[in-house]
């Protein structure tokens, strides 16, 4: 891939308006935007989806930045690959800090891809066995869905209100046993027929069966994660006291959590995020893995910017991902994003770029604006 250098560019902004879970609220968000350039120049961008602070995993940006800078960019130096498959590989003798090495292999596919004067998703889909020819062309666009992230009922409300004004067509709403009926009783009965799921966030323990069990009646698409993120047995057992499905997010790291979460009985939904399985191959593995049993995927958020939203809109046109996924416009979090164009729904749909690589550029003006940290990093 003739990879002549690796810029690394920690970004910090503020959220328009704070995201509650029951970890706490997220007010600021940093991230890591990762751009590899070949000697020809052109350039290939990732973001690192970690965290400030290891609240969602282990990772956070301050790991991410030392594990890509220290290990994964010296690998690569050491060892020129021709194709993003062989990012995995590489950095297999590294244990975990899945987010940091998605961060370089996403940008690796965004660069591939223009180096192949192809979009994306495209290359995705012709990379990917299970995809059947003519499946991107048929959709063209992906159903989008967003986040009510509120502890008051009246807000939440609100919130469910605007987003279905604005077009989204499935709702997660963000629960913990103080509020998870009111929440979602309240916006059940306001709208009877909406895709509705719940989001634990693990904030339940399998002694809270009971209370878990009084939310089967308002017909919620799946609960994600109420367990802790590391159990897998626990779930099983949640998953045959309940007949809402379980979907889990925190406990899929890997392809081989996918594997044991299925084959435990673990969930009947898995939500793929890119960012933090180790990049799009290790994704795509999830995602035929799930189509072979008839488990349904859904793309997954991590209240990015638009380099790693723009990547998942790749992913979410791989025909497993069935359920309208975490992937709302730019302006939902943002004032201003950091690509150009934004992010957009329309009438609840995500238009798929067709320009090369992830189909949108990076709006230097603003990420100049944002940026806090910088280094250049020289492979050739």
């Amino acid at each position: 891939m003739n990879i002549a250098s690796i810029k690394l560019s920690v970004i910090s902004m503020p959220l328009k308006q704070p995201f509650h879970t029951h970890l706490g609220k997220v007010t600021e968000r940093e991230a890591i935007i990762v751009e590899a350039v070949d000697r020809d120049g052109r350039s290939g961008l990732g973001e690192g989806v970690a965290f400030s602070s290891p609240w969602y995993t282990e990772e956070t940006v301050a790991t991410s930045w030392h594990m890509i800078k220290d290990f994964l960019i010296p690998l690569l130096k050491r060892n020129p690959v021709s194709h993003p498959h062989d990012v995995f590989g590489l950095f297999k003798g590294i244990r975990r800090n899945h987010m940091a090495k998605s961060a370089i292999e996403l940008a690796l596919w965004d660069l591939y891809a223009k180096q192949k004067q192809v979009a994306l998703a495209r290359l995705l889909h012709s990379e990917n066995g299970i995809a059947k020819p003519g499946n991107l062309a048929d959709k063209g666009r992906i159903p989008s869905g967003v986040v009510v992230a509120s502890k008051d009922e009246k807000e939440a409300l609100e919130q469910t209100a605007k987003f279905l004004e604005e077009g989204y067509r499935r709702i997660k709403v963000k629960i913990s046993p103080a509020n998870d009926y009111s929440l979602l009783s309240a916006i059940r009965h306001a709208y009877p027929a909406l895709p509705i799921l719940a989001d634990a966030n693990s904030a339940y323990s399998l002694e809270d069966a009971e209370k878990l069990r009084a939310l089967d009646e308002l017909n919620l698409l799946m609960i994600e994660q109420p367990l802790a993120h590391d159990d897998f047995i626990e779930h099983a057992k949640l998953q045959k006291l309940i007949s809402t499905p379980i979907c889990l997010d925190e406990s899929i790291n890997s392809y081989s959590d996918a594997v044991m979460a299925v084959e435990l009985g673990s969930c009947q939904v898995i939500a793929v995020k890119a960012g933090k399985v180790g990049g799009l191959g290790e994704a795509m593995r999830i995602h035929n893995f799930c189509v072979e049993k008839g488990i349904p995927v859904w793309c997954g958020g991590m209240i990015e910017f638009g380099v790693s939203r723009a990547h998942n809109v790749a992913l979410a046109s791989l025909p497993g991902f069935t359920i309208a996924g975490d992937i709302s416009a730019s302006s939902r979090f943002w004032e201003e994003d950091i690509i150009e164009p934004e992010i957009t729904v329309e009438d609840g749909w995500v238009s798929i770029p067709e320009g090369p690589g992830i189909g949108f550029s990076i709006n230097r003006k603003r990420l100049e604006q944002v940026t806090v940290r910088e280094e250049v990093y020289r492979l050739l």
